[in-house]
């Protein structure tokens, strides 16, 4: 089995989730994953006050929402949304 070497991915933050990380983007390590899901486990690990957010957040990838399962790579535009309110 081969795993994929260590990448580092930027993930632009947005509303809530800029907030609570205290800037507008986020450098990220995945260590062998490259799935969406591996990078929620990185920003929690690189910001842990985003944990509060982002199982009701969504990212998008290259300008699309994705799934947990949707594989990303160094290049790809992520960002991060969080939930929205208001009147």
């Amino acid at each position: 089995m081969r795993f994929a070497p260590a990448m580092t991915v930027r993930v632009t933050l947005f509303a809530l989730a800029r907030e609570l990380a205290g800037r507008d983007e986020l450098s990220v390590e995945l260590q062998g994953g490259r799935t969406v899901a591996d990078l929620r486990r990185a920003l929690v690990a690189a910001a842990p006050a985003l944990a509060r957010v982002l199982p009701h957040s969504l990212l998008a990838v290259d300008a699309q929402y994705a799934g947990d399962e949707t594989t990303i790579d160094q290049q790809s535009e992520i960002a991060l949304i969080p939930p929205v309110s208001g009147g």
